[in-house]
């Protein structure tokens, strides 16, 4: 490779990843964190949070549907700025803004602020989407080479885990200390939210000016109608096949991380340590995906995810017999988030091969709508999860609870299902899915690379 290829390879790895941080915080502040603000911030009442629950999944199922549309407007788009720093920065601005606005406190009673709450919601499913979908599709227009691509993913997984794992472990200690200077939890979450919608908006600045799209080696389509939209997506068996696995790790893994704070202050019975625990469950998953494309370049991602899946069952086989003992629980969550952190990786790396698969197979490229089901897939999962958690706080008394011991040891052992065992099912399922089903290797790529180029559909 030529030295000034290596050049904008190794600015646009790093411009690309650095945007996912702030993003990643605002994704995690609303689907991991919303509904404990909202039970143990704002205290809503049961009648209110099965309103609040309801919501957030019709919501997240009406947003993830809106997706792909989200992704043929993209695809469509000319501008001088190409097809995806637009949106980008569209979505990015307008989500931050809609972020903090939903941690406001407006001192509403719960009948005004829940249908306010429901518009906000909605809003901000939306604008992130347009940011979403346009960021991640950049991604494979960026090389055609898997290792390339794999070293862009991890780098970005990587930033987008320091994102999860900042709000993760800061969020206790960090709005605690806001709340006592400024006088209110309340105003501890909305200068929290703040502070991550900046950290955000700065990232996405990043990439936008940083990234310098290649010229174009790929034949440019006609305009993608919704005729396209719906054969890109349906016909493609191998998109179809990653979207089903990918969904059901989604929503096994955003439901474990979204009851964490519940467990450690109800379970554990120390809130403090939660903060603790996730810096190092966070550093362990960094470190596995820094690894991963030395990995990648000598395992076989068949293997790699074979060894992923047992590392991820094996933690929550020990989570769910380990006593209320760090050990124990720090070293099921390792082996847990370090499977998570390979597998995360590895869909991305399915998807993005999946484009070319389907280029082939239906004569048309459509990066952002097949990148639309990644999203598609964050909020179906965060969707499942929220009201998997929404119902829980309130069948396990946990919502009425006063102090943590007023939770019956039904209502805690309730909660280690609903984050233990369901999680494992689906995580499980979606890799036996993956082995039946998923035929791309590397030798199949290369092949399709090559038809492609024959065909002067790739230059």
């Amino acid at each position: 490779m030529e030295k000034s290829a290596i050049r904008f390879s190794n600015r646009n790895r790093i411009t690309f990843g650095l945007g996912t941080i702030g993003r990643d915080m605002v994704y995690s502040l609303i689907s991991m964190y919303l509904i404990f603000f909202l039970t143990e911030i704002k205290q809503l009442s049961n009648n209110a949070m099965w309103w609040i629950t309801g919501i957030i999944l019709v919501a997240r199922i009406f947003d993830a549907f809106n997706d792909p549309i989200m992704g043929v407007i993209v695809d469509n788009t000319r501008s001088r700025f190409g097809k995806f720093k637009p949106w980008i920065t569209f979505g990015a601005f307008t989500s931050g803004i809609f972020t903090i606005l939903i941690f406001m406190d407006y001192g509403l009673s719960e009948a005004v602020f829940v249908p306010i709450f429901a518009v906000l919601y909605l809003l901000w499913g939306i604008t992130y989407t347009a940011n979403d979908i346009s960021y991640w599709s950049m991604m494979p227009s960026l090389t055609t080479n898997p290792h390339e691509r794999e070293e862009i993913g991890a780098f970005a997984r990587i930033c987008a885990n320091i994102g999860l794992f900042a709000v993760v472990a800061g969020i206790v200690p960090l709005t605690n200390a806001l709340g006592d200077q400024f006088g209110s939890m309340y105003m501890g979450y909305l200068i929290f939210s703040v502070l991550v919608v900046i950290i955000m908006w700065v990232g996405q600045f990043i990439t936008v000016v940083g990234v310098v799209e290649p010229k174009r080696i790929i034949k440019e389509d006609s305009h993608t109608s919704l005729h396209d939209l719906v054969t890109a997506i349906f016909k493609n068996d191998q998109l179809m096949v990653t979207g089903i696995s990918m969904a059901l790790f989604m929503i096994g893994y955003t439901t474990t991380a979204s009851f964490g704070l519940y467990f450690f202050k109800y379970a554990y019975g120390d809130e403090g340590m939660y903060s603790i625990f996730a810096l190092i469950l966070g550093i362990s998953q960094i470190i596995a995906l820094a690894f991963f494309p030395i990995l990648g370049k000598k395992v076989e991602r068949k293997i790699l995810y074979r060894y992923a899946t047992i590392l991820v069952v094996v933690g929550y086989i020990i989570f769910f017999f380990s006593p209320m003992n760090m050990i124990y629980i720090g070293l099921a969550g390792i082996l847990l988030f370090v499977g998570q952190a390979f597998i995360q990786i590895l869909m991305l790396m399915f998807l993005a091969d999946t484009i070319e698969y389907g280029q082939l197979k239906l004569g048309r490229r459509n990066e952002s709508v097949t990148f639309s089901i990644q999203p598609f897939i964050n909020k179906m999962g965060g969707a499942i999860a929220s009201g998997v958690v929404g119902v829980t706080v309130i069948l396990s008394g946990i919502n009425d609870a006063v102090i943590p011991s007023d939770v019956s040891k039904e209502g805690l052992f309730l909660l280690k299902l609903a984050m233990m065992i369901f999680p494992l099912i689906c995580i499980f399922s979606g890799y036996m899915i993956y082995r039946k089903r998923y035929i791309i290797d590397a030798k199949l790529y290369d092949d399709i690379l090559k038809q492609l180029r024959d065909k002067g559909d790739l230059l």
